[in-house]
């Protein structure tokens, strides 16, 4: 009984917050647009947050990053290949690598982003098991390839061949969804600088991840954190590198175009 008058009371105060939201909102249907000012998600954490994140001696991120490199040169497979085999010392042919993904495949038409790209060669190249999303294997390959573009500008492609999976990342972000009736431009765009929580609302720059979150005491994907954005309004929460999370990874990334990559960070 008490528990369930504590869940009514958060989801009263949600939906109370819901109606704050709609009323600033601006209609679901706006055009691309990328903040006036574009800041990393960084600037919106506490100061001992940032702190713990610029020590990389501090930043418990890191443990993945060295697991990671360990991982690039561990050998999987009949033919005992490894990441190494084909792309020698990491820290300079991964360079600027990840500051690129989302990126459309030519061979298969699909979008890949960087989780996606690292199983694919698992499986095309060095003939081995694909590593499963969120797995410990999995965000430790992806933190130590994305450090390697640490500090260098986002760019990524969103025209041609692409364009249909950036405006299907567009309408995700710009639609209302769930049973708070919230679209992600009503937090990131409409309210940032607002508390939500106890956090304050970012701009939804997605720079920093892989990342480590202080509320999951662990690292993490991109993806896992946009299925707790689902789960907060309420709406369908997706599979892991599900089509329409892929696509929503390109539009963000399109937003922070030249801003430098942070990850790993830290996160509350």
């Amino acid at each position: 009984m008490v528990q369930s008058g504590r869940t009514a009371a958060v989801l009263a105060f949600l939906m109370i917050g819901a109606a704050v939201f709609s009323a600033n909102a601006q209609s679901p249907d706006r055009p691309a647009s990328r903040p006036a000012s574009p800041k990393h998600g960084t600037v919106f954490q506490s100061p001992a947050t940032q702190a713990l994140q610029a020590d990389d001696g501090a930043n418990p991120a890191m443990l993945w990053v060295g697991q990671g490199e360990t991982l690039w040169s561990a050998p999987a497979g009949p033919e005992n290949k490894s990441c190494a085999t084909c792309h020698a010392d990491g820290t300079q042919s991964m360079k600027g690598i990840a500051a690129t993904y989302p990126k459309l495949d030519p061979k298969s038409g699909q979008l890949l982003n960087l989780e996606s790209r690292i199983n694919q060669c698992r499986e095309q190249h060095m003939h081995a098991p694909a590593y499963t999303y969120e797995s410990a294997q999995l965000l430790a390959l992806t933190a130590y390839v994305t450090i390697q573009s640490r500090g260098m500008p986002r760019q990524v492609t969103v025209d041609g061949p692409a364009a249909a999976h950036f405006e299907r990342g567009r309408a995700f972000y710009m639609t209302r969804q769930g049973q708070l009736n919230l679209a992600c431009a009503q937090c990131h765009d409409d309210n940032v600088g607002e508390k939500l929580r106890g956090d304050t609302i970012s701009q939804g720059q997605t720079l920093g991840w892989p990342g480590y979150r202080l509320e999951w005491q662990t690292m993490g994907s991109l993806h896992r954190r946009l299925r707790a954005c689902s789960l907060g309004v309420r709406a369908e929460i997706l599979p892991f590198g599900s089509p329409d999370y892929v696509a929503l990874e390109l539009y963000l990334a399109w937003r922070s175009k030249d801003l430098p990559l942070e990850s790993p960070a830290v996160r509350r």
